[in-house]
């Protein structure tokens, strides 16, 4: 994953993109993937096409998570991945591979460790296909 958000591209995948990255040429269609507005980046910085902040884990994952992130991982993405197939988050998932359909879909977000996030999770459920 330390690929993805270097460069931002992934073959066939859903490319990740630090929000305070610049934005690329290439990015298509930038989708704010965080349940908060990152800190410091203006609207017209951020560059984002969409914020789907209901995509991303709940408030309460989240504080469990945080609270012991060295050995919560793995639950971490067992409980988030039963969140996203939740029926109002699974029509987001939906509604985001319906974006790829049409053309590049970057996906955007603000956390330090994009590895340890949740964001690979949501790439990897979002690569699984219907």
């Amino acid at each position: 994953m330390s690929s993805q958000h270097s460069s931002g591209r992934r073959p066939g995948g859903f490319p990740v993109r630090r929000v305070y990255d610049p934005p690329a040429a290439e990015d298509g269609k930038r989708l704010l993937v965080d349940r908060l507005w990152p800190r410091g980046v203006s609207k017209e910085h951020a560059d984002i096409d969409e914020w789907l902040k209901d995509i991303a884990p709940s408030k309460e994952l989240r504080t469990w998570y945080h609270a012991d992130k060295d050995d919560r991982y793995a639950g971490f993405e067992e409980r988030y991945r039963a969140e996203l197939d939740a029926p109002e988050r699974a029509e987001l998932v939906d509604h985001v591979r319906e974006l790829a359909r049409s053309g590049p879909v970057t996906l955007v977000t603000s956390v330090k460790d994009v590895e340890h996030s949740h964001v690979p999770v949501l790439v990897r459920r979002l690569e699984e296909g219907d």
